[in-house]
């Protein structure tokens, strides 16, 4: 018997070479991918001016000059600068006055197109309609940030940071796990499971692409509050499934890393055996997305992409539509998507060993 016949037959003995499964992607009824990228999910045009026919918003630096213009007037940095650093942690209820005796304007997108799931089942007033005609869409967090630069992509301020900093770190990776499948294509019943993972993604030879194939180990000692199952199914290729409070790790910019909370999130995601990719729609807490992007975003670099905290957060506040305060009665969650991308991965579970580590284990010479 030969070497190659005896790793083949050991190989086979230990079911690492099922044909008909991994020809699908599938091993062992499971199947993993790692995120990739991400981005709230905003309705573009080539031009901006269906959806933004006002232009974009002014940023800190915009709004600065127009709440203090260079007019001879004296004021103090007290007045000034500290006035609207202070605003981007406790923001006023209105936007504030300008000398000119107006507020500051600020632009929300127009038209009824937007990109999003129906989150409540309904078809209401402020609902958009997808590109593809599918109505009831909740994605108020749309409105909010449509109309600023740096959440529009691919070149945004804030798109492109997040997505950076997400791909180079190694501490917040976000794993999904398919079990219970038997085909990408048509399977009524299968379990979901999202972990941090703690591995490096795997870079195509241009670096700049993500392949599929590589290894994630799961952070199952620190990232245990990122461990959620929930039910699913997988319609024509799609995977669907029910909506479930869930937390990922949210790699955000300058290697800082902060936890989202997902309410009633359900993800639609297009499978294929090397990818999937869609959205996850949900309800975020507005102040704990508030308190996400004051803490990770300077007003220095909020300023690249046009990003005024406050008005930011006023307008969130505003266009709440879910999870009324008991007491104020007040909405204190938003409507909203991500737009995701991930690539297949095997998922290593910290208590099983890897198939090459079992085959050595199983071919050790005793005493070993």
């Amino acid at each position: 018997m030969t070497a190659t016949f005896r790793i083949t037959a050991l190989a086979l003995g230990l079911g690492m070479l099922p044909a008909v499964a991994q020809a699908d992607g599938i091993t062992n009824r499971t199947i993993g991918y790692v995120l990739t990228n991400k981005a709230w999910a905003v309705y573009q045009t080539p031009s901006g001016k269906d959806e933004c026919p006002n232009g974009m918003n002014d940023g800190p630096r915009e709004q600065f000059k127009v709440l203090f213009p260079e007019d001879g007037t004296k004021r103090t940095m007290a007045e000034t600068q500290f006035v609207r650093e202070g605003e981007n942690w406790f923001p006023a209820e209105n936007e504030p006055i300008a000398p000119n005796g107006k507020p500051l304007p600020y632009l929300e997108p127009q038209g009824k197109t937007g990109i999003g799931l129906n989150l409540d089942g309904k078809i209401g007033p402020n609902d958009f309609t997808s590109p593809t005609g599918e109505t009831g869409i909740d994605n108020q967090l749309y409105r909010a940030i449509g109309c600023v630069a740096g959440f529009r992509g691919p070149d945004g301020a804030y798109t492109f940071f997040q997505n950076d900093y997400m791909q180079r770190q190694i501490f917040n990776r976000v794993l999904i796990e398919i079990t219970d499948v038997d085909d990408l294509t048509n399977d009524p019943d299968v379990t979901v499971t999202t972990y941090r993972g703690f591995s490096g993604l795997l870079n195509s030879a241009n670096g700049k692409d993500f392949i599929p194939g590589g290894t994630q180990k799961i952070d199952e000692r620190w990232g245990k509050r990122y461990i959620h199952s929930f039910k699913g199914r997988i319609v024509n290729g799609t995977l669907t499934t029910d909506p479930a409070d869930t937390k990922i790790p949210y790699a955000d910019t300058f290697d800082t890393n902060v936890d989202l909370t997902l309410k009633a999130a359900r993800f639609n995601l297009k499978l294929t055996p090397n990818t999937a990719e869609g959205l996850i729609g949900t309800y975020l807490d507005v102040k704990e997305w508030h308190h996400h992007l004051a803490v990770n975003w300077t007003t220095h670099h909020a300023s690249y992409g046009q990003q005024s905290i406050p008005s930011i957060i006023r307008a969130m506040r505003r266009l709440a539509d879910a999870y009324p305060d008991p007491v104020t009665n007040k909405m204190t969650a938003i409507s909203a998507a991500l737009d995701v991308k991930f690539v297949q991965a095997y998922i290593l579970h910290e208590a099983k060993k890897s198939p090459v580590a079992a085959a050595e284990a199983a071919t050790a010479p005793a005493g070993r």
